[in-house]
């Protein structure tokens, strides 16, 4: 027997031999709209259900009905995965060199660097995030089903296609089914779907043309649960075959490279090429210039360590995890610290309606009488309709019992109910009042004023003519146009002689208005719309509900529609059509799972930085396309394992007050890398012409001081995560610039080797240095010489980089319209105090330095005062130059 996925001929299961799962097929329809007995039939089973024998052969070939979940990497695997990154291999690398070459110190200083960066990084991040395996508590539960003929109680992951299952309220659906049977049946799949009111199922199998799989009435799916009613259904598919279980598979796929990886991933690579380039051509001029290679090697290396932003992973956490602090404060809780950043890169922010525009609860609007006036009467008779009915109540009837300081009659008597079915899309409940039997009507506006022939206003009771009931039509049209739910309220009056009532009895009512229903927005989504536009960050509504609806929302919000399109009209369109409509329309309904993520993904190829926040299932695949995605606490939890933000708080003024963190962190993290590569590159630059300048044999520094020169430098970097960050700055978003990056770095690192270079002739001929050519190479005056050299670049050197920081991490005039904050002052003055200390400290010796002059420090004010004018000078101008960074 062969059952049909995409058409009658293409088999999904084969009974008679192996059974064999597809993956979830939206399009697919078929299974569907064929008549029942042709179906189970094909299933090889019968509306009694499979045998145990058969349930168990399917079982062992299928497997249980379970989904796949992604389990957590182990701390080896995950230091492992930090030790992939060029810069700790190149460090690694250079580390192991310089052990093999017997020099302890180096291998010391490049191990410890090494070290914090790797260690510091994953404790942060392994403290910040709380990644756990939910996929499957969605499903821990059992579920009755029909076993040889008899309702039986099974495990949930016993349940195997063909099974028919009994549903009733309170119930998961296990899988994914078509509903056999039904009675008063709603389904609550607002997780799937984002839609908030319940949907009626039956087992019919006429289904209009346009509507997508989900909106089928008799189709329900894995994660939803029943609201209300009783039905049976086959199971068409279970696990990893169901639409939820396709969402766990993909979601365990590698996720694509983000915004922030793919800056950072840039930014190494130019570093490493920079590396390679300098540290050659230092080994060639060195070993041709002193035929010493061991030494140029050892030379050429630290030149490698000194152009690496060895820091950079460990500054990144420190900046990412302060953000994530400051950030939990405002309600916003990170998940993965790479998300931070492309939290305030975000320009496009895509977000579902349901609980974020609004308050993802059904509230009772409006109550009218026919000439559409607020009606008390109305509301008292629909408050009794709902209080005196028996079942479980649904979404609107406890919106409407929410009215509970109504002046209703509660200690009527109730007589009879005639209760809903999906052919007449009405109930009605029967009280005793005043000496009167009342039948009260409330359901589906066409369906109740048909059973009505007159009308009231007031006290005045008139007949129901055919120009009224077009009028009331008119207005309910409209009414469902802004996306209102809307239900009709009607009665009849009997002789309490009559105890038994029949659907017959509703007839010749009287109508008495309707009422209107609504997901009203909240109070803060307009503020918070207009708050992200001011900040660049453009919003799109991405629904799974209809346009009528959404627009209604989006008016109540005063959110502009720039352009309106629907899932089915995307589905129609090429790539190129497709990536034109996503760009222009900022509100897109009735999509799909796949529609969404793949919106995410066309945004993302035309160059956004886009974030997605929902909290469905039907959200998680956009979440994990999105280069931030966004859920919240209330979410389900597949939605929360897929997200990088969990906000505390479902909203989006929380938003605001996130991409503001966000773009401080941005801002801190770009700092480090302007600064630290700047003035590596300066530095190096000066190293390369100092073989130029200098005698033969003559290294400008010696290897562990320009470790050690490097490692004070980064020192006084660890203040940047607490830095101020210029107000402009925060504006709009940004996002990483490699080009931008390049071209600062060769316009102001040179600007230091000037004042190295300055440095070289001030140590050679004003300290005398120059000598050293006139002496032998063992001389303990020479020796003395060098050192002397050799100090006075070390501290010139870090002092110009390290005090040269206030001037580069900003645009405006440092000191006087910019300051840093207090923790960054002090990291910096006090490495510019190590530096003047060390060479008169008990280190000196290790180090190789001497003491210097008084006369050399004097000097340096000139110099420092002299770069700090001319740096800012050229920064001003690249940045009038140039532009953003």
């Amino acid at each position: 027997m062969l059952f049909s996925v995409g058409s009658i001929d293409a088999p999904l299961i084969d009974l008679t031999d192996h059974l064999v799962l597809k993956a979830f097929v939206p399009s697919d329809t078929s299974r569907y709209t064929i008549p029942e007995t042709e179906l189970l039939d094909r299933m090889a089973g019968s509306v009694g259900g499979l045998s145990s024998d058969r349930a168990g052969k399917i079982l062992a070939d299928v497997g249980p009905n379970a989904v796949a979940s992604g389990g957590r990497q182990s701390v080896l695997m995950d230091l492992l995965h930090r030790c992939r990154n060029p810069l700790v291999i190149q460090l690694l690398i250079i580390a192991g060199v310089c052990y093999i070459m017997h020099d302890l110190r180096s291998t010391i200083v490049v191990g410890g660097m090494v070290f914090l960066s790797v260690f510091l990084s994953y404790f942060q991040e392994a403290r910040s995030s709380r990644a756990v395996e939910k996929l499957q508590k969605l499903v821990k539960t059992t579920v009755t089903v029909l076993r040889d003929g008899k309702e039986v109680e099974i495990p949930l992951e016993e349940i195997v296609p063909g099974d028919v299952v009994v549903l009733a309220a309170g119930s998961l659906i296990p899988a994914d089914l078509r509903v056999l049977s039904a009675k008063d049946f709603f389904v609550t799949q607002s997780a799937l779907t984002g839609e908030s009111m319940p949907v009626e199922k039956n087992a019919d199998t006429a289904q209009p043309a346009g509507r997508t799989l989900f909106e089928f009435t008799n189709a329900c799916f894995m994660g939803s649960n029943v609201l209300s009613g009783s039905a049976r259904a086959v199971v068409l598919a279970t696990g990893s075959g169901t639409y939820f279980g396709s969402l766990a598979e993909r979601l365990g796929a590698r996720r694509e490279l983000t915004s922030f990886d793919k800056g950072v991933k840039s930014f190494t690579w130019l570093m490493i090429r920079f590396m390679i380039v300098m540290a050659s051509a230092v080994l060639l001029i060195v070993g041709l210039r002193d035929h010493n290679w061991l030494e140029a090697l050892v030379f050429a290396l630290s030149v490698a360590v000194g152009l690496t932003p060895e820091m950079l992973p460990m500054i990144m956490t420190v900046c990412l995890s302060k953000g994530a602090l400051m950030m939990s404060r405002k309600k916003v809780i990170v998940k993965h610290l790479h998300a931070i950043q492309n939290f305030g890169a975000m320009d496009v922010l895509c977000t579902d309606k349901t609980g974020t525009l609004t308050q993802d609860h059904v509230v009772l609007e409006r109550y009218v009488d026919v000439t559409s006036r607020t009606s008390e009467d109305v509301l008292r008779y629909a408050y009794m309709n709902s209080f005196y009915q028996t079942g479980l109540r649904n979404l609107l009837d406890r919106a409407i019992l929410a009215h509970s300081d109504l002046d209703v009659e509660r200690n009527c008597r109730k007589v009879d109910e005639i209760p809903f079915d999906f052919k007449r899309r009405r109930m009605s409940v029967v009280i005793d009042y005043e000496d009167r039997h009342v039948l009260i009507c409330k359901g589906a506006v066409e369906e109740v004023t048909s059973a009505c022939d007159n009308y009231q206003v007031d006290e005045d009771i008139n007949p129901l003519i055919r120009l009224i009931r077009d009028d009331l039509m008119d207005e309910y049209r409209s009414l469902s146009a802004e996306g209102y739910r809307v239900l009709a309220i009607a009665y009849r009056e009997f002789d309490r002689t009559k105890q038994v009532f029949s659907v017959a009895d509703e007839s010749e009512l009287t109508l008495l208005g309707y009422i209107a229903f609504f997901d009203p927005a909240k109070d803060t989504s307009a503020r918070a719309i207009d708050a992200l536009g001011r900040s660049g960050v453009e919003v799109k509504i991405l629904t799974g509900d209809n346009e009528l609806v959404t627009r209604k929302v989006c008016h109540d919000v005063a959110m502009k529609i720039t352009r309106i399109v629907t899932g089915p009209q995307l589905a129609a369109l090429d790539d190129a059509a497709f990536a034109k409509e996503v760009e222009e329309a900022n509100v897109l309904a009735r999509l799909t799972p796949d529609q969404k993520e793949k919106v995410i993904k066309t945004l993302r190829a035309k160059g956004h930085v886009v974030g997605f926040m929902g909290d469905g299932i039907n959200d998680v695949l956009a979440m994990k396309a999105a280069d931030v995605g966004i859920s919240v606490d209330t979410a389900v939890d597949v939605a929360k394992e897929s997200a990088d933000i969990i906000l505390l708080e479902k909203s989006l003024l929380v938003l605001e007050d996130g991409i503001i963190e966000g773009r401080k962190v941005f801002a801190n993290i770009i700092k480090y890398i302007k600064m630290g590569a700047s003035s590596n590159f300066g530095n190096m630059f000066s190293m390369v012409g100092s073989n130029f300048l200098l005698p033969a044999g003559f290294l400008p520094m010696e290897p562990i001081q320009l470790l050690v020169n490097n490692l004070l430098y980064d020192f006084s970097q660890v203040g940047i995560p607490l830095d101020n960050v210029d107000a402009d700055f925060l504006e709009n978003p940004h996002r990483w610039n490699i080009r931008s990056i390049q071209k600062f770095m060769m316009f102001i690192g040179p600007i230091s080797s000037i004042f190295d270079y300055a440095t070289f002739f001030l140590m050679l001929y004003f300290f005398g240095c120059s000598a050293v050519g006139r002496l032998a190479i063992g001389d303990a005056h020479r020796v003395s010489l060098e050192q002397l050299f050799h100090t006075g670049w070390f501290v010139e050197s870090l002092l110009t980089q390290t005090l040269i920081v206030h001037i580069i991490r900003t645009r405006r005039i440092p000191f006087f319209q910019s300051r840093a904050s207090k923790t960054m002052t002090f990291t910096t003055l006090l490495v510019m105090a190590a530096g003047i200390w060390l060479p008169f400290s008990p280190l000196a010796k290790w180090l190789g330095l001497v003491p210097l002059p008084l006369s050399f420090f004097a000097w340096m004010a000139v110099f420092l005062l002299a770069y700090s004018f001319l740096t800012h000078l050229v920064k001003a101008w690249f940045y009038r130059r140039f532009g953003s960074e």
